[in-house]
């Protein structure tokens, strides 16, 4: 009686899955919170995502991307990701991209903490590569107490750390730095 209940239900599961996929897109944003809050109790641990890609507007209505080769909930908190990457489209039209060999999302604080081959790019030219960063996507933030090496239309730089601030608009550097200039940027 088990198996034939379950060779029943498993199918009508997941087609309903397969519909709240589907339709997703099509709920407004207080369906989706609904939906989620009464989804709370069943924070998906150990859940395990291949091949992801994720489209959205964050509050400020700029859309983003986020794709990685794999995702795992560790927890209600921590979701490992495997190769993120990243981009966002400015109010001002231009647009940044991050991505790095692994990192950690941190769902409370909005922080994703990256390591391994770390490069954050801005679409005016400036790269910076470091092997570690830690990124405050509520505040539009990043920063990294790592080696990093920047490259530019304004030359090079070998410093100690850097911050980003004001989503990507400001960028310091720690030192002792080393900078090299372009001969057009002089």
């Amino acid at each position: 009686m088990t198996v034939g209940f379950a060779k029943r239900l498993l199918p009508v599961a997941a087609l309903a899955l397969l519909s709240l996929v589907a339709l997703w897109p099509e709920l407004g944003q207080d369906e989706r919170s609904r939906f989620i809050a009464r989804m709370g109790d069943l924070a998906p641990q150990n859940g395990h995502l291949t091949e992801l890609r994720y489209n959205g507007v964050d509050d400020r209505d700029r859309p983003y991307t986020l794709t990685g080769t794999a995702a795992q909930q560790v927890s209600a908190e921590r979701v490992n990701l495997v190769a993120p990457k990243g981009d966002i489209s400015l109010e001002s039209g231009n647009w940044l991209l991050v991505q790095a060999r692994q990192g950690v999302y941190w769902q409370r604080g909005g922080q994703l903490d990256l390591s391994g081959d770390v490069l954050l790019y801005r679409d005016d030219g400036l790269t910076l590569l470091t092997d570690a960063a830690t990124l405050d996507l509520k505040a539009g933030a990043a920063s990294s107490a790592e080696r990093v090496h920047a490259e530019g239309p304004f030359g090079s730089l070998d410093a100690q750390g850097f911050s980003v601030t004001d989503h990507g608009a400001a960028v310091q550097f720690s030192g002792p730095g080393r900078l090299v200039l372009n001969e057009r940027s002089r």
